[in-house]
C-alpha cells in the first residue's frame, strides 16, 4: 500500500514538473555591461523557468543571449531568447513572455490557426473559469490575452500563474 501511494506520488511530482532547461551564452572575457546583464538574466531566467516548472512539462532547450541591439527581448520557437540592453526588460515577466514564444506563441503555423478560430478546447474552458463563461482569448502580433504578459504592468504572481497553465493548456491543445 505505501509502495503504491509512493509511486503515485513520484507519478505526480514527475508529471508536474518541467523540463525546461536553458544556457546563458557568455563573452569569455565580459566587460562590466555584459556582466551586469548577465547577472540580471540570469536571476530572471530562475525565476521564469521555475514558475513555469510548477505549473507545467512542457519540454524545451531554450539558448539565451545578450544582445544590446535588440529592444527589449525577443524569442522564437528553435529556442533562441534574446534580451537587449534595456534592464527594465531582464524580469521575470519578461522572460516568462518570451519563453512562451520558444514553446510555440506566436511562432507556429497552429498557434495561428489556433487563434484565428478561437479553437482553443481546453485553453478557453480554463481561461473562463477565471475570468467568467464569456471570456475569450485574444490573438494578434504573435500575442495573446489576457495573461500573455505582454507588458510589465501586467504582471502579478497570479497572472504569471494563470499564464503559465494558459499555454500548457494551449500545448495539450496542440499549438
Amino acid at each position: 500500500m505505501r509502495l503504491t501511494i509512493l509511486a503515485a506520488a513520484l507519478t505526480y511530482a514527475t508529471a508536474a514538473s518541467g523540463a525546461l532547461t536553458w544556457t546563458l551564452e557568455k563573452a569569455t572575457n565580459p566587460t562590466e555591461d555584459q556582466s551586469s546583464a548577465y547577472a540580471s538574466i540570469e536571476a530572471a531566467m530562475n525565476l521564469a523557468v521555475a514558475h513555469y516548472e510548477k505549473f507545467t512539462a512542457a519540454s524545451k532547450t531554450i539558448r539565451v543571449y545578450y544582445a544590446p541591439g535588440v529592444p527589449t527581448a525577443e524569442a522564437n520557437y528553435n529556442g533562441d531568447l534574446r534580451f537587449g540592453s534595456d534592464r527594465a526588460y531582464m524580469t521575470e515577466r519578461t522572460a516568462m513572455h518570451e519563453i512562451s514564444h520558444t514553446l510555440g506563441v506566436g511562432q507556429t503555423a497552429e498557434f495561428d490557426r489556433r487563434c484565428a478560430a478561437a479553437d482553443w478546447p481546453s485553453a478557453i474552458p480554463l481561461l473562463r473559469t477565471w475570468d467568467g463563461p464569456d471570456a475569450t482569448i485574444g490573438c494578434g502580433g504573435s500575442h495573446f490575452w489576457p495573461y500573455g504578459l505582454n507588458y510589465e504592468t501586467e504582471w502579478s504572481q497570479e497572472s504569471g500563474d494563470r499564464h503559465v497553465q494558459l499555454v500548457d493548456a494551449m500545448l495539450a491543445d496542440g499549438m
